[in-house]
């Protein structure tokens, strides 16, 4: 029962990325493509967990973590870029 309900919410997050994908494409400004890319990050991070718990496994979930880290520092760097024009003052 758990299995089938990993698989339905796996295909949901799927489909967001798919969705968040299009926004990072097609977004009108520069805001909209990085908070699209930083859901993208998210959702990434729920359908590995996803899949480490269909796998019966916690390897997944260090993966996961580390995703979460670079997602951290990216958004971070976009924020930084977005106020001042530069990264490295």
């Amino acid at each position: 029962m758990l299995e089938h309900v990993v698989i339905i919410v796996g295909g949901m997050i799927s489909v967001a990325l798919v969705l968040n994908l299009w926004r990072l494409l097609i977004g009108p400004d520069l805001v909209d493509r990085i908070l699209a890319l930083d859901t993208m990050y998210i959702n990434s991070i729920a359908l590995i967990m996803l899949y480490g718990m269909y796998q019966g496994t916690s390897l997944y979930f260090e993966a996961a973590l580390l995703i979460a880290m670079l997602g951290f520092v990216s958004s971070v760097a976009f924020g930084k870029y977005m106020l001042r024009g530069d990264i490295i003052e």
